[in-house]
C-alpha cells in the first residue's frame, strides 16, 4: 500500500485510481487549484466525478477550500496533522494580483480570535492580495 493510499484510508476515503491520481496531481502543485485545473488535467474523466472527489477530500480533511476573492473556488492539500479546526489550523493565503495564483502560507497561522458572547465561528478565511515573490523578482 502506498503512502497516498494510507493517507486516504486513514481519512476514511476508499483509495480509487481516480482519487489517487487527483491527490498526486494536487501534491505536485505549489499553488491552490480550481476544479477547472483538474478538469484540464483529466479531460477524459467525468466532471461530476472530479467534483465529487474534491468534495469528498474536503469533507474528510484532505483538502481545504479557499475563497481568494476571485469568485473561483480553489483547493489545496491540507498539511500533515491538519484537522481544519478554527482554533489551530488556520493559516494565511496569498493571492497574486499579477499571475492570479493563490498559495497557502502554512507557516503563518491566523491567531485565535475571541468573538463576542453568542457568536459562533463556522469558518474563517484570510487572504492577502498583492504581488508574489516570483512576480516581484525576489
Amino acid at each position: 500500500m502506498t503512502e497516498i493510499e494510507k493517507k486516504l484510508e486513514n481519512n476514511g476515503i476508499r483509495p480509487t485510481a481516480m482519487r489517487i491520481l487527483i491527490y498526486k496531481f494536487m501534491a505536485q502543485k505549489e499553488v491552490a487549484i480550481a476544479l477547472t485545473d483538474i478538469e484540464d488535467a483529466f479531460v477524459k474523466a467525468e466532471r461530476t466525478t472530479l467534483y465529487r472527489t474534491l468534495k469528498t477530500f474536503e469533507d474528510k480533511g484532505i483538502v481545504h477550500h479557499i475563497d481568494d476573492g476571485t469568485g473561483i473556488s480553489k483547493y489545496a492539500l491540507c498539511e500533515q496533522g491538519c484537522n481544519c479546526e478554527l482554533d489551530q489550523d488556520l493559516h494565511l493565503h496569498f493571492h497574486c494580483s499579477n499571475c492570479d495564483k493563490t498559495v497557502c502560507l502554512t507557516d503563518h497561522k491566523i491567531p485565535h480570535i475571541n468573538l463576542p458572547d453568542g457568536y459562533i465561528a463556522e469558518d474563517a478565511n484570510l487572504v492577502i492580495t498583492g504581488i508574489c515573490e516570483k512576480c516581484s523578482g525576489h
